[in-house]
């Protein structure tokens, strides 16, 4: 890789392997810091490395390494959550700095985004149950939502959780969540633990190293690219890396299949034999779905991240396993046929709710095997392949220094 620094993206609805990938980044040589910069404690990073196995959630994937992690102002802190992470990793808390003006999830988001979900039945939108949404909903809404930087006051943190509290429970009757004394101590232990930091200090990673910047869930769950309403509160594509940094590398990762996890729809899902070792059926997000490698879907995410300099392609030793996979370069859609997709205005939701309905009702219309799935990709996606992955573990990471070209974008095959 080059010596500048990276952001690494997920071009699908996420479980792409973004860990593995940041994993291997930092153990290609010196890297300053990672920075998480979207979501929170719903993220789930599997890394394995020299026989240990890890789901980051809020530490950052290159922790094994001992590369610190930043968390910025656009992760949602889960102070619980964190502590549960940390013990796990053995308390690396001289690793990581955060953002004080990062917002807090509480208790009472997480139990009130569940009763949200609880109440919609089976018209579920998938969620993973920890209040990530909830937290973002709530701080549109009220201008004194808890922030990381409160944590150092006892008395502001105990009024603006007070007032969480207070205020969720109005709209969604009695939650179940700890007693306010007990969750004002433990967020005040994790103000005292963790190195609380103001918006400067970003530029001064940058300044003192290569940094990459870690994200979170996919670009087609995006709040405001993806197909509304099954997404999530969070941008998801580089915007919050081009606020933070002025130059950086675009990475997006790909397996070469591709995965959802919970509702929304999957035009090329298939029952094809692939078994998962880290993601299965859960209680919020819902089961785990596989499908043929979805072009149509990761060109859209492409264009509506701002493009992409080169590509991580996961999952390569899955092809020679599986010979009923293929790619998908266009669809069937209500007897139209569909080589590419509109992205639409900027916060258009209504406009990706009728793309919502137009891919619910969608099929794939054409399908083949490659002969080189990582070349295919790369031309399918315009992008070159700069990390070829055959496994989880480092040792299955192949780099490339000096990647093929890939031809220009194209809406599709035949």
């Amino acid at each position: 890789m080059t010596g500048g620094h990276v952001a690494v993206v997920d071009l699908g609805y996420g479980d792409a392997g973004k860990g593995t990938v940041v994993d291997a980044l930092c153990g290609t040589g010196p890297v300053r810091a990672v920075l998480r910069f979207n979501g929170g404690a719903q993220a789930a990073h599997n890394v394995v490395a020299g026989g240990r196995h890890h789901t980051f959630a809020q530490f950052g994937s290159g922790t094994f390494h001992g590369v610190p992690t930043h968390l910025t102002r656009f992760v949602v802190v889960d102070p619980l959550a964190l502590a549960a992470e940390a013990a796990a990793l053995g308390n690396p808390f001289h690793l990581l700095t955060v953002d004080g003006d990062a917002l807090l999830a509480t208790p009472w988001h997480r139990a009130a985004n569940r009763a949200r979900e609880r109440r919609r039945g089976g018209d579920r939108h998938g969620s993973c149950g920890m209040g990530i949404g909830q937290t973002m909903e709530y701080a549109l809404s009220h201008a004194d939502a808890p922030r990381v930087a409160d944590t150092r006051s006892p008395r502001t943190l105990r009024r603006r959780l007070a007032a969480v509290r207070d205020r969720l429970t109005a709209e969604a009757g009695p939650l179940d969540a700890p007693p306010l004394d007990d969750v004002v101590t433990a967020f005040t232990a994790f103000g005292a633990v963790v190195s609380i930091v103001d918006a400067s200090f970003v530029a001064r990673l940058l300044r003192e190293g290569r940094c990459v910047f870690e994200g979170a869930q996919g670009v087609l769950l995006d709040e405001w690219r993806g197909w509304h309403p099954f997404t999530t509160w969070s941008t998801t594509t580089f915007d919050n890396v081009a606020a933070l940094c002025d130059s950086f590398e675009r990475l997006g990762v790909v397996r070469t299949y591709t995965t959802r996890h919970g509702p929304g729809p999957f035009v090329t899902e298939a029952p094809l034999d692939l078994p998962e070792a880290h993601n299965g059926a859960g209680e919020w997000q819902g089961v785990f779905r596989v499908g043929h490698f979805d072009a149509v879907a990761h060109r859209y995410a492409v264009e509506v991240a701002g493009g992409v300099d080169a590509l991580a392609v996961t999952h390569l030793d899955v092809p020679a396993r599986c010979p009923e996979l293929r790619v998908c370069t266009a669809y069937e859609a209500g007897g139209v046929h569909v080589k590419g997709l509109e992205p639409g205005p900027a916060r258009d939701l209504a406009h990706q709710a009728r793309m919502t309905s137009m891919l619910t009702g969608a099929r794939p219309a054409t399908l083949y095997r490659p002969a080189d799935w990582a070349h295919e990709i790369a031309e399918l996606l315009a992008a070159p392949v700069r990390i070829e992955s055959y496994g989880p573990g480092r040792a299955a990471k192949r780099f490339r220094p000096e990647p093929r070209p890939a031809r220009a974008l194209v809406r599709g095959r035949g």
